[in-house]
């Protein structure tokens, strides 16, 4: 039997991490493609490897069959890495790290790469710009993804970044905002509201010059501690609203809060690829090409300066 090694590695990340969610983000895939080559596996072997009787699905574990697999499995995966390392040709996978992610950017990456795979990528995660920009001057890695703004005095010259995918806000609040029970938003009806934010504003290039912009005075910071404990601040405090992206899910099973579009205009949210123009990955071009076929697919930079609102710096770069 020939065994799919896509399928296979798919099966040792769900074994390993014990969750669908965690192991499509490992795998830059979305968790239905995940989904998918797992069943096919199970199809191909005809038996069940994983127990799905998780709650929401997401929590798995192993029937009997796929923990005898789960080893053998691993040594396959590692036999197929060694003899393709034997050969010595391989063009060296792309390095990238994403950052921001409280606002999910592994979403946007694993659509690019399930509709146009070929760019054989090694993603991983940056703790915000500065840090994924030292690390590509450095040549740590090899290109980053996220929202790029102004660097800080003494940041590392020779980098560009392309925006790649605009993505509309919504105002995230408690069920006892006194704005909740609105279809939709102006971003100027909050003010006298509290932006909520998971770290001091000055490090949040896109909440402070939203704040600017809309006249939001006042705001809160707590701790990053991930999405769920991040948006549950919200449904104790009725003062507070967050910005999101309007295709982020809200963490399963949240309760006593809710999203509300922003129109009016909406805001969008600037990802972008940044690499080092000097010394720029050979593969690159690839990922910039899958970028622009699905984006031009998905509209990702569509907008109407009459109708959203952009970041002065994010507009200018559109208009290069």
């Amino acid at each position: 039997m020939d065994l799919d090694l896509a399928r296979v590695r798919s099966f040792v990340a769900v074994a390993e991490l014990r969750h669908f969610g965690r192991a499509a983000e490992q795998l830059a895939i979305t968790q239905q493609a995940l989904s998918k080559r797992l069943a096919r596996l199970e199809a191909e072997l005809d038996v069940a490897l994983v127990d799905r009787g998780g709650k929401g699905g997401r929590g798995v574990g192993l029937t009997d069959a796929g923990a005898r697999f789960l080893e053998p499995a691993r040594r396959a995966l590692a036999a197929a890495d060694l003899a393709v390392g034997a050969l010595g040709k391989t063009r060296p996978a792309l390095r990238l790290d994403a950052w921001g992610h409280l606002y999910g950017p592994m979403r946007t990456l694993a659509r690019v790469i399930d509709a146009a795979p070929g760019p054989d990528l090694e993603p991983g995660a940056g703790r915000d710009l500065p840090t994924v920009a030292a690390a590509i001057a450095r040549g740590d890695v090899d290109a980053g993804f996220g929202r790029v703004h102004a660097l800080p005095i003494g940041a590392p010259h020779g980098l560009t970044h392309r925006p790649v995918r605009l993505e509309p806000v919504d105002a995230v609040l408690g069920i006892d905002h006194p704005l909740a029970g609105a279809d939709e938003l102006r971003p100027s009806e909050l003010r006298g509201s509290v932006l909520w934010c998971p770290a001091a504003v000055d490090r949040l290039d896109f909440f402070e010059r939203f704040a600017d912009a809309f006249g939001i005075t006042e705001w809160a910071t707590g701790p990053n501690l991930g999405l769920e404990h991040f948006v549950d601040h919200l449904r104790t405090d009725p003062t507070c609203f967050t910005l999101l992206p309007a295709d982020r899910p809200l963490p399963a099973g949240a309760r006593g809060v809710r999203s509300i579009p922003l129109v009016g205009p909406t805001p969008l949210y600037a990802w972008s690829l940044l690499w080092n123009a000097d010394r720029p990955h050979p593969r690159l071009p690839d990922l910039l090409r899958a970028f622009a076929r699905i984006g031009a697919r998905e509209r990702w930079l569509d907008h109407d300066p009459t109708r959203d609102w952009l970041p002065d710096p994010d507009h200018a770069r559109l208009a290069d």
